[in-house]
């Protein structure tokens, strides 16, 4: 029997969770992290700021503006508020994109991440089944319609284990033989808290790093290695197992309804104890346990529409929140 983890890692993809366990950690705000919320229709967002390095190494994330939007209707089959959504995502992708930085014509390199075959990991690819894409007609299109339209590309690698290739090295190889401008990487996240499961979008500058909030090692699909500038979006459609585990005790020893003594006695007890409980429920067979909403197919479908429809208002001017769903198939 393999040996016990007595400090199990919580791992998480996002930064206001990987923000708010730094801040519990440390009992402060973390100093080079600025923090900003908004209030939207149907929405929440919330832009943070990695300004140093030293803020990258206390939270655990790369030096970068990520921003979230947390809504709950994305989890209901109402359409109206997931064309609202996605004209929310484009105006947050649009000020992170910075088009004004690209040349006159660019071309956008959209990457669907994930495995097509397991459902959880699919919102990469079908979000590629969605996009407006149009590298192969743009040259030939009147110039009229070039001003309603930009020159969008787009992949769903696949995964390693499927192609034996890291996903990485495809990408690259696209890039040195196409020549983008821009990638714009698609993948599902890991969330710390299982209220974010298919309710939570992430986008940032920083680019992505397949797996890691699995506890995987990949090769980063960032600026740094592809040369050109990454955005990463993302939207948690799993949770760890020993973080339900771990929240459902610390839930119920904080219940008064539970009793003083055991309450106190339990305040006492080190974290690392409570860690060594979970590992021997969930090992050998399951330490690496994640966990899935029940209905994720329709979410994954509801999902990669709305993901997309941001992403096609935000690259192509032509399309608007009012016509998104005549660009949905």
């Amino acid at each position: 029997m393999e040996p016990l983890d007595q400090n199990l890692q919580y791992y998480t993809d996002l930064a206001v969770e990987a923000k708010d366990m730094a801040v519990q950690r440390t009992g402060s705000e973390i100093r080079g992290v600025s923090v900003n919320e908004e209030r939207k229709e149907y929405s929440v967002v919330t832009r943070i700021k990695v300004l140093n390095e030293e803020a990258a190494k206390s939270i655990g994330k790369p030096v970068g503006e990520y921003i979230t939007v947390e809504a709950q209707g994305m989890s209901t089959n109402n359409r109206e508020i997931h064309n609202k959504l996605s004209g929310i995502i484009a105006e947050e992708l649009e000020q992170l994109i910075e088009f004004d930085q690209l040349k006159k014509d660019p071309t956008i390199f959209v990457v669907g991440l994930g495995n097509w075959n397991a459902t959880p990991d699919a919102l990469g690819p079908k979000v590629i089944h969605y996009m407006m894409i149009t590298r192969h007609l743009y040259d030939e299109v009147p110039p009229e319609l070039k001003q309603g339209l930009r020159s969008v590309c787009a992949l769903a690698p696949g995964v390693m284990g499927i192609t034996g290739v890291q996903t990485a090295e495809i990408i690259r190889g696209v890039v040195d033989r196409v020549h983008p401008d821009l990638i714009i990487a698609i993948d599902a996240l890991a969330a710390r808290n299982v209220s974010r499961l298919g309710t939570t979008i992430q986008m940032s500058n920083t680019g992505i790093h397949p797996g890691s909030g699995l506890g995987k090692k990949r090769t980063g699909i960032t600026e740094e290695m592809m040369g050109i500038p990454v955005i990463a979006i993302g939207i948690p459609t799993v949770v760890h197992a020993s973080t339900i585990a771990s929240d459902a005790i610390d839930k119920l020893f904080s219940s008064p309804e539970f009793g003083g003594t055991a309450v106190q006695g339990y305040q006492k007890i080190d974290g690392k104890f409570k860690n060594r409980i979970i590992n021997e429920i969930l090992r050998p067979f399951l330490g690496s346990l994640v966990v899935t909403p029940k209905g994720i197919d329709e979410l994954i479908q509801d999902m990669s529409r709305c993901v997309a429809g941001g992403i096609n208002i935000a690259l192509h001017p032509e399309i608007t929140v009012d016509n998104i769903s005549l660009y949905l198939a």
